[in-house]
């Protein structure tokens, strides 16, 4: 009953199809599923077959997605169905994105439009594994959301096609894209399985495009994945992609799944990454999964005045009145919608 027709493939010789959704363009013969798992070929036609099926429901601070310049202090209804169309072996969500057997509740979007409201969200996120390969159950409910007032976000790992950025756009209004070690292309195809990281670029330029609010993440893993060449190539390519003012995240790594003998990341390592990317010219660089440091708050780059104070996803000093102008030096900042602040 909740099985739904794929978007976005084409059917091909012999019953085959190609799944347009992912950059990976799955070709998927008759009666198999592509690399994620969860899209299978019955018949020359494919399926999602976690249409409908949450494996993750929560309510959410926007700040955890993490989101620091979209409509601050905002409530989230987060949502997930299983699968990845990468294979992280520091994955801490593994046991939803990778397990096969994860524990699945019928939820149709109408629903999850309810129970957001009754939550007093103010949007969706589509979030913990990754929305492009539950695009039909993330595609419903993004557009029941507007229909309804709430906006919508995507946590993603940004190896989507131009297609599925197409498609989407009119009813995303945020992302977060998670980068691992600086989108170092060797540690992808080590780590993850992932063949080629241009097309995460490709995407980000497209949502660029589509006038999306784009904030970057960027996991720190030690020895492996906190080269201070990729990371200031990452900072310097944002820069001259996506703008200075672009929110950059450096994410401190703790140990999981298939990677938990590599230790946390140090605090030192963080602050030298923090510099590297102030110093490739980008404006708001931030710490996270590491609550109490300086890096949480936002800084006024005109005047260096705290603007936003935080405790981990929570904020506790706001200095920005209602049209996003700094209450010391009163110089435009760029957040974009309103601030929600702590009920």
């Amino acid at each position: 009953m909740l099985t739904s027709e794929a978007m976005l493939y084409t059917q091909e010789n012999e019953l085959a199809v190609k799944c347009c959704l992912c950059a990976r363009r799955c070709l998927i013969k008759n009666n198999s599923t592509g690399f994620c798992s969860v899209r299978k070929n019955k018949n020359g036609i494919l399926y999602s077959l976690n249409y409908g099926k949450a494996v993750s429901f929560g309510i959410d601070n926007i700040g955890k997605k993490p989101l620091s310049h979209f409509n601050p202090g905002a409530l989230v209804a987060s949502i997930a169905a299983t699968g990845c169309n990468f294979h992280c072996q520091f994955c801490d969500n593994w046991t939803i994105s990778q397990e096969k057997t994860a524990t699945e509740k019928p939820l149709p979007p109408e629903e999850i439009i309810k129970l957001a409201k009754k939550n007093n969200c103010q949007g969706i996120s589509y979030t913990y594994t990754e929305p492009t390969i539950f695009m039909e159950y993330a595609y419903d409910t993004a557009k029941l959301a507007h229909e309804t007032g709430l906006f919508n976000t995507f946590v993603t790992n940004g190896y989507m096609t131009p297609e599925t950025v197409k498609l989407i756009s009119p009813y995303l209004d945020a992302v977060t894209v998670n980068f691992k070690a600086a989108g170092d292309s060797n540690f992808y195809k080590k780590t993850s399985a992932v063949p080629d990281v241009t097309p995460i670029f490709e995407t980000l330029k497209n949502f660029k495009h589509e006038n999306i609010h784009i904030e970057i993440t960027n996991l720190v893993i030690p020895k492996i994945g906190d080269s201070t060449p990729q990371i200031a190539h990452l900072a310097k390519w944002i820069n001259a992609h996506l703008g200075p003012n672009t929110p950059f995240h450096l994410l401190r790594f703790h140990p999981d799944y298939k990677m938990s003998t590599i230790p946390f990341t140090s605090v030192e390592s963080l602050e030298h990454a923090y510099l590297v990317a102030k110093g490739e010219g980008l404006q708001f660089v931030y710490f996270g999964n590491m609550s109490g440091h300086v890096t949480e708050n936002t800084y006024c780059p005109a005047c260096n005045e705290t603007v936003i104070r935080r405790d981990s996803f929570k904020i506790t000093q706001w200095n920005i009145n209602s049209d996003m102008h700094c209450n010391f030096c009163g110089s435009q900042l760029p957040i974009k919608g309103k601030y929600y602040p702590p009920q």
